[in-house]
């Protein structure tokens, strides 16, 4: 237990609670501690009855039985790939993930309120991965007996294998659409097409959520190397000069 808590209390802080919400959530519906028709997002009671916490749970709950397995690899999904994002492109950047994560969550209830989809783990996590995905879009992936593809190509094979197994998808292309609106608007329309940044981080996140460090890297683009100069220079700020010889040796 002392390992599983110190895994846990490693893990950044919005993985880590993601996870956590997710796997209680569905613990509590899966147990019918709370009755799982609470937690599922229905358009008429969110609406008409102001239930509005059912925005939040329709994320975090999915049914386990039968979908265990579904659920298992969402919860790896989400575990991975939302790690790597607050450990790597926004490390100490906690307001820009988080405002990503609201983003994404806002599209994928709208999305669910159009589209009268109750569960929306799937679309969550798909967009999290493809943000990912496009950050990285050379890096090499494993998927299943083995096989190893680029990053940017796996949301789309998610998609194709739950086509060809379940006969479903639908999910997976909401999650990359919501995915490609966040990416689009934060990365490629300023960047790329040289229009304004229309995804800037509120203020009021980076108050409760202060920067350590600002490392934003452009879209696409690989993480910036110290130059040569950077890398020869001591703790004082000077040069490395070497060690330096004895007059004779």
């Amino acid at each position: 237990m002392s390992d599983l808590r110190d895994w846990f209390y490693s893990l950044p802080i919005f993985t880590r609670y993601w996870l956590l919400c997710t796997v209680v959530c569905s613990l509590l519906g899966r147990f019918d501690i709370i009755n799982p028709r609470l937690l599922i997002l229905k358009n008429d009671r969110f609406i008409n009855n102001f239930e509005i916490w059912r925005a939040a749970t329709s994320v975090f709950y999915y049914p386990i039985f039968p979908s265990a397995f579904h659920f298992l690899i969402n919860c790896y999904f989400l575990y991975n790939y939302s790690l790597r994002l607050e450990r790597g492109e926004y490390d100490g950047r906690p307001a820009d993930y988080c405002f990503l994560l609201l983003f994404n969550w806002i599209c994928c209830v709208i999305i669910g309120l159009i589209g009268e989809f109750h569960y929306l783990m799937d679309p969550m996590v798909l967009s999290i991965l493809y943000v990912w995905c496009q950050l990285n879009k050379d890096a090499l992936v494993n998927f299943l007996f083995g096989s190893q593809f680029k990053a940017i190509y796996l949301p789309w094979v998610l998609f194709a294998f739950n086509l060809i197994v379940s006969g479903g998808g639908t999910m997976e292309l909401f999650g990359i659409l919501v995915g490609h609106l966040y990416v689009f608007f934060k990365f490629k329309y300023p960047q790329e097409l040289g229009g304004p940044e229309l995804l800037n981080t509120p203020k009021i996140l980076e108050t409760y959520f202060p920067s350590q460090r600002g490392n934003i890297r452009r879209f696409g683009a690989a993480p910036v190397q110290r130059t040569q100069a950077q890398q020869t220079r001591n703790i004082f700020g000077g040069h490395n000069w070497g060690r330096g010889h004895v007059l004779g040796e």
